[in-house]
């Protein structure tokens, strides 16, 4: 028996992730939106996956466009979720941070823990999202440690410091 939305919201505050903005070129159009559906699926070949809420603009462009990067945030880039999190303004996101062009055309957001640079392998649509592999084209890192969010609140990483 199927449990409701909110219940299962509510359940899956309790699972602690890194914060995501997955962004994707198409032509001259690109977009971006914060994604907590993401995972590494392959190490050979590299391969990862992110789910993309059919509604959404972002979800379009990968769609057209073939490619996607998945820009894992960096501690200090609270601001930068909120952004990418927000409906206000939704087309014009990426004029509110730094990026630059990374080698798929995809833009990659400036100082972010890690960048990865995905060329569509697949997509499978499931409920009201697609799920999309990416085959990992190139990968740009930085020493920075990741923005953590769990149970409706950002955090940071300590240990290892």
């Amino acid at each position: 028996m199927p449990i409701d939305e909110d219940a299962f919201k509510e359940a899956l505050r309790g699972w602690a992730s890194g914060v995501t903005v997955v962004t994707a070129r198409s032509g001259d159009q690109v977009h971006g939106m914060t994604v907590s559906a993401f995972s590494s699926v392959s190490a050979n070949p590299p391969l990862v996956l992110v789910c993309a809420n059919r509604a959404s603009t972002t979800h379009g462009v990968i769609e057209a466009g073939g490619v996607f990067a998945v820009n894992i945030l960096a501690s200090h880039q609270q601001d930068v979720s909120n952004i990418f999190a927000s409906s206000e303004d939704e087309d014009s996101r990426l004029q509110k941070v730094r990026w630059s062009e990374g080698a798929t055309g995809a833009p990659l957001i400036d100082e972010a823990s890690v960048s990865l640079e995905c060329q569509v392998a697949s997509s499978h649509r499931e409920g009201s999202h697609t799920i999309y592999v990416g085959r990992v084209e190139a990968v740009k890192s930085t020493n920075a440690k990741p923005l953590l969010y769990y149970n409706g609140g950002y955090g940071s990483l300590h240990c290892g410091d």
